[in-house]
């Protein structure tokens, strides 16, 4: 089923209408009005049950017999078919926060996530015919989407350029988008964005995790630090036999060398021991 256009007038001019005959047949054929009182009742009240007021950012949903008749989108004063019936659905943006799902990411390590999702309906007559409730819906469709989610995601990288719930918050949101716009198109609703608003390790795993993740910026540390010192080291061998400053053999280069790493590497003060003898060729 497909949002359709109801036929609808304006309803100013009907509403005149029907108060001009009244006028019209209460001071032309005033003998008449005893016998028409009762039928021009009963006109006059099925056409002013067809007027309709449609707020802005809602639609008239019309059905007559059973059958769906079209939807009114348009804000104002609107004349419908007096016997169909009505359902407001409204197409106002909307938003809602998901409760928190303690879930399994794609290396099996429980984690809390949550989402904000905003989304409007774009289609009355699936909203209203298509699902029991459209918002309910929606937040059913969330929540799976968000479970789907985790368990294709890993929480954070463990190999480089790995995407991942933490470190790709841009691709992460931009699938979470797309498979709840998927889910939700039955409905007529349309999903304008899908953030991760909440995403943390469960309490149970929490603390393990941080120091397994405080071990790993030890060890890039660790790694960046060594970098360099080796690129100091060697540095300062190149400029002295560029330089002709000292001559050292393979000894005196591994002694130097040594010395260097350790003074550059270490974490704690080095105090050093000064050679008053002349260096060896």
């Amino acid at each position: 089923m497909k949002e359709r256009p109801a036929f609808a007038l304006s309803g100013i001019p009907i509403l005149f209408a029907v108060v001009a005959v009244a006028a019209v047949t209460l001071f032309k054929f005033a003998h008449l009005v005893p016998l028409l009182a009762v039928p021009a009742a009963v006109v006059g009240v099925i056409l002013l049950k067809g007027g309709a007021i449609v707020p802005p950012n809602q639609a008239l949903v019309l059905t007559f017999l059973g059958k769906y008749c079209g939807s009114v989108t348009q804000n104002g004063f609107w004349w419908v078919n007096p016997l169909a019936g009505r359902q407001h659905v409204s197409l106002k943006i909307t938003n809602f926060q998901s409760e928190q799902l303690k879930v399994n990411e794609a290396h099996g390590n429980p984690i809390e996530i949550a989402a904000v999702v905003v989304w409007s309906v774009v289609d009355s007559a699936k909203a209203a015919f298509e699902v029991e409730s459209c918002t309910a819906f929606v937040h059913l469709q969330c929540e799976t989407a968000l479970r789907h989610l985790a368990n294709h995601f890993p929480y954070e990288p463990h190999v480089q350029g790995e995407v991942s719930l933490r470190s790709h918050p841009e691709e992460v949101a931009q699938e979470l988008r797309t498979e709840l716009q998927a889910r939700c198109d039955v409905a007529g609703v349309k999903i304008i964005e899908a953030q991760l608003s909440h995403l943390a390790y469960s309490p149970e795993i929490a603390q393990a995790m941080l120091r397994r993740q405080q071990a790993q910026a030890v060890i890039s540390a660790r790694q960046m630090i060594v970098d360099g010192a080796i690129s100091m080291v060697e540095m300062a061998l190149r400029k002295l036999e560029t330089d002709g400053i000292v001559e050292l053999d393979p000894a005196a280069k591994s002694t130097m060398v040594n010395n260097l790493l350790v003074t550059l590497v270490s974490e704690h003060h080095i105090q050093p021991v000064m050679a008053t003898g002349p260096m060896k060729p």
